[in-house]
């Protein structure tokens, strides 16, 4: 049994549409297909999400906001149209955008995790109206009713543990089942949606739930690459990675998979398989269990660089810190309070310095947290680094070459890229460089010259 998942590229109009129920009905394996919204249909289209979130922005800044439902009615009547599938669907989604507009919630988070649902929930409904019209056994299944269960952290919900249990029941259907993504239920019944993007995570908790062979996500590309095809041309298209190198990847700035993806499959060791959904006889990218099976053995020490930027850097100094037991738990633990997460945390004798996004820590935390390190720590000094980037360089093969660490500093002087921290993961399967966001491109760069390059 597999699951398959489609991107908003892949939902765009009806040509792609067709081309994902040809990809499905090709495989008698792919027996869920969980789809997003409809993306641009060309560079100067809006992303239906998109066109959500301004009605819902026109619906609580109590503007007139009828042109804009019209405009994603249209989105939807286009599709209708081009498969002769008749006003009845058109006026379901008209009347289901209505009907989220009447039941507005008081919390402008809950109405637009509410409004943004609508994107994939009628993306699912169309395209099971157009395979029943081909004679195809096809059912709409909404997450309510699958029982996908989801934290009430609206705009950023995580998957409950229940919902593995209650999803099992679908390997039971018989019919094809086009599933919704991006979104599912709090345990109150309200709509949450993952971040966005979060459509990928849905197609990995449905694999995980049924215990899928394989959790196939079709996107626009034939493989995923070395590094970003926008910074580095024509980059080496990579046959596999496994989870960790995907996750650290994914996290550096990678944009093939949401990041939060890997983790369901990860637990029961289901394989991914990234592919392209304009060309799927391309065997695409297969993301892995590392459990030495010879098939997925590293080709090259390095897999990937990925670079990500907008991060800071709290630095914090004590003298005797490495004396004081407990001062790096309560560092953290002062950020905790402040609701922030950290990425990274390399650290002297005297010292650490505790990296985090930007955006995650707004003035006011940073100036509680602050006051906090010096006051109730004792600190005697805390200052703060800002436009720091994250250049990752990840790979399995690694650990078991000496050297690359060195050649990866020598890339990045010659390219005259600033080193501001170096921190090697327990595992070795990656190292993270902190350099000046200004040098984030031209680090991947020297990075991806280096070590792919003339290297086979």
């Amino acid at each position: 049994m597999k699951v398959v998942k489609f991107g908003g590229s892949s939902m765009a109009n009806a040509a792609q549409i067709k081309k994902v129920c040809d990809i499905v009905l090709s495989d008698s394996e792919r027996r869920i297909m969980v789809v997003s919204a409809p993306g641009k249909r060309d560079e100067n289209d809006t992303k239906v999400t998109d066109m959500l979130i301004d009605l819902a922005s026109a619906v609580i800044s109590k503007e007139e906001y009828n042109e804009k439902l019209e405009a994603v009615v249209e989105r939807y009547a286009s599709i209708a149209r081009d498969f002769n599938l008749g006003e009845e669907i058109v006026d379901t989604v008209r009347n289901d955008l209505h009907s989220r507009i009447d039941k507005r919630p008081e919390d402008d988070a809950k109405f637009m995790d509410l409004m943004k649902a609508a994107g994939e929930d009628n993306s699912a409904k169309i395209i099971a109206a157009y395979l029943q019209s081909i004679g195809v056994d096809a059912k709409y299944i909404n997450p309510r009713d699958a029982g996908l269960l989801l934290s009430d952290e609206f705009g950023n919900a995580r998957v409950l543990p229940e919902s593995y249990e209650n999803l099992k029941a679908l390997k039971n259907e018989t019919s094809l089942i086009c599933f919704p993504g991006f979104f599912g239920y709090s345990t109150n019944g309200e709509v949450v949606t993952f971040s966005r993007g979060g459509s990928d995570i849905t197609g990995s908790v449905l694999a995980a739930g049924v215990d899928a062979e394989v959790y196939e996500n079709f996107t626009d590309v034939d493989f995923v690459f070395a590094a970003n095809p926008k910074v580095v041309k024509n980059p080496k298209a990579i046959p596999f990675f496994t989870y960790e190198e995907m996750r650290e990847l994914s996290y550096a700035g990678f944009n093939v998979l949401h990041e939060e993806t890997l983790e369901p499959v990860y637990r029961k060791g289901i394989k991914v398989n990234i592919r392209n959904t304009n060309n799927p006889t391309a065997p695409g990218t297969f993301i892995v269990p590392d459990d030495g099976n010879p098939e997925y053995a590293p080709i090259r020490p390095v897999v990937g660089v990925a670079a990500d930027k907008g991060f800071m850097t709290i630095h914090v100094e004590k003298y005797m810190m490495n004396r004081e037991i407990g001062i790096g738990r309560k560092i953290l633990q002062t950020l905790e309070e402040e609701g922030v997460s950290y990425e990274h945390t390399p650290s002297g004798i005297d010292s650490i310095s505790v990296i985090v996004k930007k955006e995650n820590c707004p003035d006011d935390k940073l100036a509680r947290i602050t006051d906090k390190l010096y006051d109730e720590l004792g600190c005697d000094k805390v200052f703060v680094e800002n436009d720091l980037a994250i250049l990752m360089m990840v790979g399995r093969g690694m650990t078991k070459k000496v050297g690359v660490a060195k050649d990866a500093a020598v890339a990045l002087a010659d390219a005259n890229v600033n080193l501001r921290m170096i921190n090697q993961g327990s595992s070795e399967v990656s190292i993270m460089f902190g350099i000046n966001e200004k040098d984030a491109e031209k680090g991947v760069v020297a990075l991806y010259n280096k070590f792919f390059l003339n290297r086979e």
